[in-house]
């Protein structure tokens, strides 16, 4: 089929764990595959034919990840949407009803209205590196529970529980290990990290993940840098109404990740200390103060990357 030369071709793509259904703007093509190798194959040659301005997938953690690296294979351009866009989307154009058709529609309706950018495949070592991150969380997590399961059991089951323990320790460690080789690995990486490590509170863990899921940091804007971590207040304000303003949207892995880094900072980290107390005895409720002070280790981190400096605790308090 050819297509008229002033009707862009977008496709839209909703994710499901098995299965993948795939919407062509403006011919109105819908069609289903399976989300394995063989449907993705499937997909990726009827979708060429169309020669697609863009592709709209969203994110959902790993699930969109086989397809991706397909149309990036395939030299296909694409776009990895945020959900909260996409549903943002459909509240402002009334769409309420879903189905599996309807989102497919949808994506490719935002994809032809919205124009979202190209996204950008992230290098091998950078992809594996914020998937150890992820995992050592997941480890984390569950050994949080096990301890806490530990404390409540009888003493006659304790010892189904402490070899789980042993064993999830053992897997933290190797993750961890794992992740300075990469970083080691690549003297940008390494030069970045000793910058990130120089400030008092954050880790190996905390630079691996700055480094692998905030590429962009030290050559954007600090105000882009807080809104991409999550950390910038929105205003809500309509009128006469003053909002309280909040939070919203980010990257919650790396937002995660600081504000456990900043429970550290506040401890060893002078700077953090004092703003910390500050904003507490001004008055802010302590939560807000946390994320107060992870908007300012942001800043400061930006910064540092941009200037190619380490840490100074008097540099970081202009």
């Amino acid at each position: 089929m050819n297509n008229p030369t002033f009707q862009s071709i977008n496709v839209g793509v909703d994710t499901g764990k098995t299965q993948l259904d795939i919407f062509i703007r403006p011919i109105g093509l819908f069609f289903s595959v399976s989300n394995d190798a063989k449907g993705i194959k499937e997909a990726i040659a009827t979708i060429k034919k169309h020669q697609p301005e863009r592709i709209v997938i969203e994110a959902t953690g790993r699930l969109e990840v086989p397809f991706v690296l397909a149309c990036s294979k395939a030299k296909l351009p694409y776009v990895v949407a945020n959900p909260i866009h996409v549903r943002r989307f459909a509240g402002a154009i009334g769409q309420i009803a879903k189905t599996d058709k309807l989102d497919a529609q949808l994506i490719a309706l935002y994809s032809e209205r919205i124009e979202p950018p190209l996204s950008t495949l992230k290098p091998e070592n950078i992809r594996l590196m914020s998937d150890l991150v992820i995992r050592r969380n997941q480890l984390l997590s569950m050994q949080t529970m096990e301890k806490n399961r530990l404390q409540i059991l009888p003493k006659e089951l304790a010892m189904t529980i402490k070899p789980i323990l042993t064993s999830f320790k053992n897997q933290i460690q190797k993750i961890e290990e794992k992740i300075i080789k990469l970083i080691e690995s690549c003297d940008e990486y390494k030069h970045k990290n000793e910058i990130l490590q120089s400030v008092p509170g954050i880790g190996k863990v905390a630079a691996a993940s700055l480094i692998s899921n905030l590429p962009e940091l030290g050559s954007i804007s600090n105000k882009k840098a807080s809104a991409l971590v999550g950390v910038a207040p929105m205003n809500r304000d309509s009128g006469r109404y003053k909002g309280h303003r909040k939070i919203k949207g980010g990257r919650k892995q790396v937002r995660t990740v600081l504000y456990m880094a900043m429970m550290s900072a506040m401890q060893c980290n002078p700077v953090f200390k004092s703003t910390y107390s500050r904003l507490v005895a001004e008055g802010k409720p302590k939560k807000l103060a946390i994320i107060a002070c992870v908007r300012k280790m942001v800043v400061i981190l930006n910064s540092m990357i941009r200037d190619g400096v380490t840490w100074n605790k008097n540099h970081a308090n202009n």
